[in-house]
């Protein structure tokens, strides 16, 4: 491939990481409502309940309140999988304390290569985020202190698309003003990230932590 003009990144799992993991979060919070579950419990009906989730609908405009209504859905199902009745704690008030939780300070890390490997694409070519998420994001970005490192950051939320869908791509291609040959798209999910890409002929990196990580990307731009 020929040096990319501008590379878009998968966010969670590729920049950004959650140190004490989601059920501590969801544990954390439900502690402050006077709920007491167990972290495993909650990991464990976390991860099934993403699953069992139904995908975002397809809208190719922004979708409404930024999939709040989503992310409220699956948090449901989660104490439900926990066997939390809904009396034990206010749902709604525990969403909501939930739904902030992530985007404090602390919560989110970036992967230990990042600051280096960004460092070395300045000036070399433009840097974008393409990702499953909502506009929480930015949030999440700005203190980590990366945020002004993107030209772009394209969210599904805001796009009413989630990867691998081609509209996500296209609109992204289309915000940079570049042809699919000319970015390359760096995630860490097979489908989502590399498959996504290659599907509208944009170059992709596909890596698995920890067998490589994104220092492997530098001399693709050099």
């Amino acid at each position: 491939m020929s040096p990319p003009r501008f590379i878009f990144f998968d966010a969670a799992g590729t920049l950004i990481r959650l140190p004490r993991g989601v059920g501590w979060h969801y544990r954390d919070v439900a502690l402050r409502h006077g709920c007491e579950v167990g972290e495993g419990e909650l990991n464990a009906a976390f991860r099934a309940a993403w699953k069992a989730m139904p995908a975002r609908v397809a809208t190719r405009v922004a979708r409404a309140d930024d999939d709040r209504g989503w992310w409220r859905t699956l948090v449901g199902q989660v104490l439900d999988r926990c066997g939390v009745a809904p009396g034990a704690l206010d749902r709604e008030a525990y969403f909501a304390e939930l739904y902030a939780e992530f985007t404090q300070p602390g919560v989110w890390q970036l992967y230990p290569e990042v600051p280096e490997v960004l460092d070395a694409l300045a000036g070399r070519c433009a840097l974008g985020i393409l990702s499953n998420f909502d506009g929480r994001l930015r949030t999440i970005l700005a203190g980590l202190g990366v945020l002004d490192r993107f030209r772009h950051v394209v969210l599904s939320s805001e796009v009413g698309a989630d990867k691998p869908d081609p509209w996500i791509f296209q609109r992204a291609l289309a915000l940079a003003f570049v042809a699919p040959h000319e970015a390359l798209h760096v995630g860490d999910d097979l489908r989502c990230d590399w498959e996504g890409a290659r599907a509208v002929g944009m170059d992709a990196f596909h890596f698995k932590r920890p067998d490589n990580d994104l220092r492997a990307i530098i001399p693709l731009v050099s």
